[in-house]
């Protein structure tokens, strides 16, 4: 799943490929308006939470969220005889390269100076690896009055509340902090959010260092050594690596639900 290390990631690895380069053409599934890309160049790929953001000279600026399953791969240019694959949405074709964009559900384009009003991006929350994220914005939208009744669990999936969280994180931040995913965001103390704001920030950087493993991991030194490199996310079933109770896994949501894997033991509360 793309959560927010993974789509910032991403714009590393894509940025030395396109930033600078002219497009030739572009062509997308989606109704688009693409093609107005002809002949601009890319002068910046950056990310807000789990959205790609490709702007270019022309002033525009190319919103991707790749959802459950898309992602972004590049090709030299002109590849003879290669077809395309049905599962791709978007082609940028660049002076050396092809960037296709495959199962994305969100291709816009959309006017850059548009940004800080856009229906999307302005109602994002802080972004976790934003240099400039402080925890005290985030812990202030989980205090909002809207989420007294809301479950932790979904309250930090919400990118109202900070952006970048996705199903992996949501489950170890929680496990973590020893936090019950049923507890309402209401019965929980500042302390306590202010220590899952903390956690899920101190998660997604450490996975973006450079020099950081592709592979994602939460549980650090040891554990992620011998290759266990998440607590409880898809484990259902296996003792908690902390106290040897089996993992739990339940479906949590009204309008999307997802599932969230907790220790019933080193989270305790409503949910044991």
């Amino acid at each position: 799943m793309a959560e927010g290390d993974t789509i910032f990631r991403l714009a590393a690895e894509l940025r030395p490929q396109l930033v600078g380069h002219v497009v030739r053409t572009a062509w997308t599934t989606k109704n688009a308006g693409v093609g107005r890309l002809a002949g601009t160049t890319v002068t910046s790929v950056a990310t807000r939470g789990k959205n790609l953001l490709t702007r270019f000279s022309s002033g525009l600026t190319l919103r991707t969220h790749l959802g459950m399953n898309g992602t972004w791969r590049t090709y030299p240019a002109n590849p003879a005889g290669k077809r395309l694959d049905a599962r791709v949405v978007l082609i940028l074709e660049l002076d050396d390269v092809i960037a296709a964009c495959f199962d994305a559900p969100v291709v816009e384009l959309f006017d850059t100076r548009s940004e800080a009003i856009h229906p999307v991006l302005r109602r994002l929350g802080p972004d976790l690896l934003d240099d400039a994220f402080e925890p005290s914005a985030a812990l202030g939208r989980l205090r909002d009055p809207a989420f007294a009744e809301t479950t932790i669990a979904e309250a930090i999936l919400d990118q109202r509340v900070m952006a970048g969280v996705g199903n992996v994180y949501r489950s170890e931040i929680l496990f973590i902090e020893r936090v019950d995913p049923f507890a309402a965001v209401g019965d929980l103390d500042d302390p306590t959010l202010e220590r899952v704001v903390v956690t899920a920030q101190r998660l997604l950087v450490a996975n973006v260092r450079p020099g950081h493993a592709r592979r994602r991991s939460t549980t650090g030194g040891v554990q992620a050594a011998a290759g266990q490199d998440l607590w409880v996310y898809g484990l259902a079933g296996r003792p908690c690596r902390r106290c040897g109770t089996a993992i739990r896994v339940a479906s949590l949501g009204r309008e999307l639900p997802r599932s969230v894997w907790w220790c019933p033991r080193c989270q305790a509360g409503q949910a044991s």
